[in-house]
């Protein structure tokens, strides 16, 4: 018990209140905080179980399903429109959208989940661009 001690995890305050904050949740709340902290930072909670996983299933490394994902602009048939959308996505003015765009193909999103790349191809799509998922 003595080594368990010594190998205690120091946290700061902040660190201590969410974890306490935590431990007095339910399962229901957790699940809700796990999904809404995967939509804000764009990332997977199941990422570190597939890599442990991930010596077991070394043989079949085609098989494993994509979890990250590069929305690419190849194309553009609307300019105007795909401005629009691209300034919207990116945050940015009208200015940076129009060089965006005219430097196509290029990435308009690296490392999105499923879900999001699949969005804004959409998005991006019906605005009259021509978009790869990579």
């Amino acid at each position: 018990m003595a080594e368990e001690k010594s190998s205690e995890v120091k946290l700061s305050e902040k660190q201590q209140k969410v974890l306490d904050l935590v431990s007095e949740m339910t399962a229901l709340e957790l699940a809700d905080l796990v999904k809404a902290m995967e939509e804000k930072f764009g990332v997977s909670a199941a990422a570190p179980v597939a890599a442990v996983a991930a010596p077991a299933a070394a043989a079949a490394p085609a098989e494993e399903e994509k979890s990250s994902f590069d929305v690419v602009i190849e194309g553009v048939d609307n300019k105007i429109g795909v401005i629009k959308v691209v300034k919207e996505i990116l945050g940015v003015g009208l200015t940076e959208a129009k060089e965006f765009v005219e430097s196509v193909p290029k990435a308009v999103k690296e490392g999105a989940t499923k879900e999001e790349a699949e969005e804004l191809k959409k998005k991006l799509e019906e605005a009259g661009a021509k978009v790869v998922l990579k």
